[in-house]
């Protein structure tokens, strides 16, 4: 079995692991950012196996380069619907903002004065 075959390369943007929905993004960003180890990673996914795994960052570590760039791609797209969501907020959403802006008014309004003197 070759590496790859573990992979479904869907788009050059989307690559997931063989049988399931999970993105290879997904399992390097708990081993590299979050330092899970494989054991750790295979219990939290569970429909993964060990070896599926092991091979996604044996996968990354033969093509760390494109892979670190594929990474970096995924967190900033990320980081660019977060900023979308956040311009263009659910009216439900807004309204539990605005709530939530309100409650921290009032608890500040009524936390004692610290006098210095």
């Amino acid at each position: 079995m070759q590496l790859e075959d573990y992979f479904n390369f869907l788009a050059p943007n989307d690559i997931r692991l063989k049988g399931s929905r999970i993105g290879i993004e997904t399992i390097l960003y708990d081993y590299i950012y979050r330092d899970r180890t494989p054991e750790e990673i295979a219990k939290i996914y569970t429909s993964l196996t060990l070896e599926q795994v092991y091979a996604t960052i044996l996968y990354y570590l033969h093509n760390q380069e494109s892979i670190s760039q594929y990474i970096a791609d995924w967190l900033e797209w990320g980081h660019q619907q977060r900023q979308a969501q956040a311009l263009n907020l659910h009216p439900a959403a807004a309204r539990l903002q605005k709530l939530r802006e309100q409650q921290k008014a009032e608890k500040k309004g009524h936390e004692p004065q610290v006098s210095h003197g």
